[in-house]
C-alpha cells in the first residue's frame, strides 16, 4: 500500500565526500540545514550568500571564500526564508550551531520526507445534504472557478501535455505572478501556459547527498517521471476532460480538478531512491524542500499542496522543513495543506501536525469496480478489480498454501504467493487463491503459470490495483467462502468475470485503512488530523513516462491513473481552499481551515456515523471534524480566527522560539488554548480544567447563536455563556469550556473520549469536536 503514496521515514545516511582539500577523504559529511529565521529586508541577495559564506568560512579555516560557495554551500535561502543548507561534518555542525543568530541546525536526510500516495468531486456533493446536489457548481461559478488563484504543489514535478493542463479559454496570468518557467531537460519554456504558469525543479540537496542524478530514470527539469506530481497537481485544478478513464475503461467520465481555472506553479523536489524502482516510492531532500518554500512564498502563490511527509520526530518544530516553510508561508497569509500520512490503522502516525497547516486524511467514495468470481457450484462471490480481465471457461481453483514449493515459506507466511514460492508442476492452468493484496502476488501466480489470481483482503474497503494479469480481490468473507468451497469440493473451479465501474455504493465514505491516526505524537493537545477528504481510489492525470505500476515490468502507457493515499485527498482540500480564497480573499489562513472544519459532516450519505475499516465508528484520531463539504464552507457563520503570534505563543508552550523579534510571555498560555476549531485536553490533571476560545461572525448582521453540546464519556462539559448574541460582521465573542471529569471515571485514564459542540442561529451549525484524556 505504501508504494502508492508519499509516506516518510526516518534512517540514518552516512555518505563519503570528497571536497578535495576541505576535509580529509575519510571525515564523514552530511548535508545540514542552518535555520536563521526570516529575512529582514535590508540586505541584498549577493549580501545574504556573504552572509551565509561567512558562518562556513570561519568553521572551514583555510579553504576560501570561493572555494566554500564552489564546494560547500548547496543552497542559500534569499527571498523569504533566511538560512542555508551546506556540506558539514557532524563537529562543523555543532560549532554553527552555536553562533550568533542560528535558531537551528540538523541533517538534511533526502530519505526523510517522501510522496504519501472523476467521481470523487460529485460524491462531494452527496455529503453537502439534499439542498445541494447543484451545489458544486453554484460554488465554482461563485469562485470563478478558481481564475486568479494561484496553488503551489510540491511534489514529483507534472507531465505537462496531459489534457488536464490545457490553457484554452483561460484568461491571461495574473500579475501578481513573480515566478519562472525553469527550463531543464525535455522541458522549456513552452510547456507552460496560462495553466501551468510555473515550474521549477530542486536537486542540489539531493544530489549533495545522494550522488549525481541518474539521468536514465528522471529528467533533470520540473518533468514527472513518477506520475504522483501530475496526479496531485490534476486533482487540485485540472481542466476538464471527457472520456478520461483509467486503463481498460474503468471510472470513465469526465475527470476534472476540484478548482480547474486554477493557476499551478510546479515545485518538484522528488526524485527516484537510488537502486530502488519507483514503486517503493521517491526521495525528498529537507533543504529541497526548504528551498522550494522560499521561492514559493516569493512567486507569489495563495495555497500551497503538499503531498509528502514523514512521520514526526520530538524535533519536529525545529527540524522540519515543511513545519519551518509552512509557518513562513502563514505569515504571509498563505494556505498550506497537507497530507497525514499513510501509516494508519496504527494510532499515533498522523504527520504534519503543525497547527498552522490543514492536515488531510484519507476516506473513499461511493464508487467500486466489480468483478464477481463465477465458481463451479454456480455460486457468484463478490470480488473487485480495474485490471481488464477477458470472459474465460471455468479453470482448476487451488488454494496457494496448498501448491507451495516445499521449505519456502513459514507457518505466517503460507498462502500468501510470496515471489519464489509457488510450485510450476502444480499451477499451471489454474486459478490461485492468496491471502493477501499486493501486487507482487498476483506477478507470482503468474510467474508460476497460473490463469488469474484471486486475492483477499482484510478491510471493509478494497483498495484496486491495475495489475498485469487477471486478478480480481475480495473480501476476507468472500476469501472464506472460497476457501470453504476449495476445502470440500473435489474439483473446484473458477472464473473470474469482467469488471465494471458501479456508482452509488453505500455506506460511503469509510475511513481508509492506511490513513494516518491520532493522537498527535509531537503534541496531543492538537487534535490532528483536521479533516477528511476523498483519497480512495482516485482517477486523475499520470505522467505518461510511467506506468499504472511503476514497475520495471509494466511497460503499458496511460494518461490517467488510479491512485490511494493521503496523497489524494490533500489536493482536494487544496482545490477547495483555493476556491474559499477566491471568495474571501480578505480571509486569514486560520479563517479559511475554521470554515472547512466547522461546517464538516461526520455521518455518511444514508445519514449514519462514518465507520473505519475494520466496521466500527470512526473517531476524530481517524476524520478530525469530520468530512469536507465545500459549499457549506462558503458560508460558515462564526470562525475561531488565529494569527501568526498566537502560533508564535503556542511555540512558547512547547519551548520553542522559531522568531528571534519575539519574545515569549512570563506566564504562556497552554497548548489547548490556542483558537483552533477543535479541543484535545491531553492528560489533564485534576478534575477540571478551564480553556477560551473566540469566534468571529462571518454570516449576517444581528444574529444569536445557541450551544449545543454532547460531552465526552467520562466527562461533564461546561460553556460561558450559552448563547452569543452579534451586532454585526466581523464582531468576535469569546467563552470559556470547562471540562470537568466524573468521578466515575478512574478506568478511563491516559485513554480519549469524544465529544462535540456545536453553536447554531438556526441556519448556521458551527461544530467543533472534543477530545480528553486525563492523567
Amino acid at each position: 500500500m505504501k508504494n502508492h503514496h508519499i509516506i516518510v521515514f526516518f534512517f540514518s545516511l552516512f555518505l563519503i565526500m570528497r571536497l578535495g582539500s576541505f576535509v580529509s577523504c575519510t571525515e564523514e559529511t552530511k548535508v545540514y540545514i542552518v535555520y536563521l529565521g526570516e529575512h529582514n529586508g535590508d540586505k541584498s541577495l549577493k549580501e545574504i550568500e556573504d552572509h551565509h559564506c561567512s558562518f562556513l568560512h570561519s568553521v572551514k579555516g583555510t579553504t576560501s571564500k570561493e572555494d566554500v560557495r564552489a564546494s560547500v554551500l548547496v543552497h542559500s535561502y534569499k527571498n523569504v526564508i533566511n538560512g542555508f543548507s551546506a556540506v558539514l561534518t557532524p563537529q562543523e555542525a555543532d560549532m554553527i550551531s552555536g553562533m550568533e543568530g542560528v535558531v537551528s541546525v540538523f541533517h538534511s536526510d533526502p530519505y526523510e520526507i517522501r510522496p504519501h500516495t472523476t467521481r470523487s468531486w460529485d460524491f462531494v456533493s452527496l455529503l453537502e445534504g439534499t439542498s445541494l446536489l447543484n451545489s458544486r457548481e453554484k460554488l465554482l461559478q461563485n469562485a470563478s472557478y478558481g481564475k486568479d488563484i494561484i496553488v503551489g504543489v510540491m511534489d514529483s514535478g507534472v507531465w505537462p501535455e496531459s489534457l488536464s493542463f490545457n490553457d484554452e479559454g483561460m484568461e491571461p496570468v495574473p500579475k501578481s505572478w513573480k515566478g519562472i518557467c525553469q527550463e531543464g531537460v525535455a522541458f522549456n519554456a513552452s510547456h507552460c501556459n496560462r495553466k501551468l504558469i510555473g515550474a521549477r525543479y530542486y536537486l542540489k540537496g539531493y544530489e549533495a547527498a545522494a550522488g549525481p542524478l541518474n539521468e536514465t530514470r528522471d529528467f533533470r527539469s520540473p518533468r514527472d517521471v513518477d506520475g504522483h506530481g501530475t496526479h496531485t497537481a490534476g486533482t487540485v485544478g485540472g481542466r476538464r476532460v471527457a472520456n478520461a478513464s483509467a486503463i481498460g475503461g474503468f471510472a470513465k467520465g469526465i475527470a476534472s480538478g476540484g478548482a480547474p481555472n486554477v493557476r499551478l506553479a510546479i515545485y518538484k523536489v522528488c526524485w527516484p531512491v537510488p537502486d530502488q524502482s519507483l514503486a517503493e516510492g521517491n526521495a525528498c531532500a529537507t533543504d529541497d524542500i526548504l528551498a522550494a518554500f522560499d521561492d514559493a512564498i516569493a512567486d507569489g502563490v495563495h495555497v500551497l499542496s503538499i503531498s509528502l511527509g514523514s512521520l514526526p520526530q520530538s524535533t519536529y518544530y525545529t527540524e522540519n522543513a515543511i513545519a519551518i516553510g509552512s509557518l513562513h508561508a502563514v505569515k504571509k497569509n498563505i494556505v498550506v495543506a497537507c497530507s497525514a500520512g499513510n501509516d494508519g490503522p496504527t494510532p499515533s502516525t498522523v504527520g504534519n501536525v503543525a497547527p498552522w497547516v490543514i492536515t488531510v486524511g484519507a476516506s473513499s467514495i461511493d464508487r467500486v469496480f466489480s468483478s464477481p468470481i463465477m465458481l463451479g457450484n454456480g455460486m457468484t462471490v463478490e470480488g473487485q478489480t480495474v485490471t481488464p480481465i477477458r470472459r474465460r471457461r471455468l479453470h482448476p481453483l487451488v488454494y496457494a498454501g496448498d501448491v507451495e514449493i516445499r521449505g519456502t515459506t513459514a507457518s505466517n507466511t503460507s498462502g500468501t504467493c510470496l515471489p519464489g514460492t509457488l510450485s510450476r508442476h502444480l499451477v499451471r492452468g489454474k486459478v490461485v487463491l492468496c491471502l493477501n493484496n499486493v501486487r507482487e502476488a498476483s506477478m507470482e501466480v503468474k510467474r508460476a503459470g497460473g490463469v488469474a489470481a484471486i486475492l483477499g483482503n482484510s478491510f471493509n474497503e478494497i483498495q484496486v490495483t491495475p495489475f498485469l494479469d487477471p486478478t480480481t480481490v475480495v473480501f476476507s468473507y468472500s476469501l472464506a467462502t472460497i476457501l470453504t468451497y476449495i476445502r470440500t469440493e473435489k474439483n473446484p473451479m473458477a472464473t473470474l468475470v469482467p469488471g465494471n465501474t458501479l456508482i452509488g455504493t453505500k455506506p460511503a465514505p469509510v475511513m481508509a485503512s492506511f490513513t494516518s491516526k491520532g493522537p498527535n505524537v509531537i503534541d496531543p493537545n492538537i487534535l490532528k488530523p483536521d479533516i477528511t477528504a476523498p483519497g480512495f481510489n482516485i482517477l486523475a492525470a499520470w505522467s505518461e513516462a510511467s506506468s499504472p505500476l511503476k514497475m520495471p515490468e509494466d511497460r503499458r502507457v496511460v494518461k490517467y491513473n488510479m491512485q490511494s493515499g493521503t496523497s489524494m485527498s490533500c489536493p482536494h482540500v487544496s482545490a477547495v481552499i483555493a476556491l474559499l480564497k477566491s471568495i474571501h480573499p480578505d480571509w486569514s489562513s486560520a479563517a479559511v481551515r475554521s470554515a472547512l472544519m466547522t461546517t464538516s459532516t461526520i455521518n455518511n450519505v444514508v445519514g449514519r456515523p462514518i465507520k473505519n475499516a475494520t466496521g466500527g465508528d470512526a473517531n476524530p484520531f481517524e476524520y478530525g471534524s469530520g468530512h469536507f463539504r465545500p459549499s457549506r464552507a462558503v458560508d460558515p457563520g462564526l470562525i475561531y480566527d488565529a494569527t501568526y503570534t498566537d502560533y508564535l505563543l503556542y511555540l512558547c508552550s512547547q519551548n520553542i522560539s522559531l522568531d528571534s523579534s519575539f519574545s515569549c510571555p512570563e506566564k504562556v498560555p497552554t497548548a489547548s488554548n490556542l483558537n483552533y476549531p477543535s479541543l484535545a485536553i491531553a492528560n489533564m490533571r485534576g478534575s477540571i480544567r478551564t480553556v477560551t476560545r473566540v469566534v468571529t461572525n462571518v454570516g449576517k448582521d444581528n444574529s444569536t447563536y445557541v450551544l449545543g453540546v454532547r460531552s465526552p464519556p467520562g466527562y461533564v462539559v461546561d460553556i460561558v455563556p450559552k448563547s452569543l448574541h452579534f451586532s454585526k460582521l466581523g464582531e468576535k465573542h469569546s467563552f470559556n469550556i470547562t471540562i470537568i471529569r466524573a468521578q466515575s471515571n478512574v478506568e478511563r485514564r491516559n485513554e480519549f473520549s469524544f465529544g462535540w459542540y456545536t453553536w447554531s442561529d438556526g441556519v448556521h451549525v458551527v461544530r467543533s469536536p472534543i477530545a480528553v484524556s486525563s492523567a
